[in-house]
């Protein structure tokens, strides 16, 4: 099972194991990031479970939709790095990657 490390808007880090076919906004929020809102329940409509990935963690994730592009647009703390994690997959190759809860708008 994958390893992720969730780091908070505060800063605060904790290492959570994470079943692979799950998506990282549900291990986030299952983990008790409860700054994850993820109001849309993951249908990837809103951005509120924005987080910033570990850039050597980029090429590992699966292409970025249209979608999710534009609802990252809205976001004035977008960055390189940045994904909606209910579009995150959870797989093997994401063992070791730390993951950072983006500010909310």
């Amino acid at each position: 099972m994958p390893k992720i490390t969730v780091i908070n808007q505060e800063g605060a880090e904790k290492s959570v194991d994470a079943a692979e076919g799950r998506t990282l906004m549900e291990v986030i929020r299952e983990n008790g990031f409860d700054e994850m809102l993820a109001l849309c329940g993951g249908c990837c409509s809103c951005a509120t479970c924005h987080v910033h990935m570990e850039p050597a963690f980029m090429d590992k994730l699966p292409v970025m939709s249209e979608d999710e592009n534009d609802l990252l647009d809205s976001s004035e703390y977008r960055d390189e790095n940045s994904r909606l994690s209910c579009q995150v997959p959870i797989t093997a190759e994401l063992d070791g990657c730390r993951v950072t809860v983006a500010k909310e708008d």
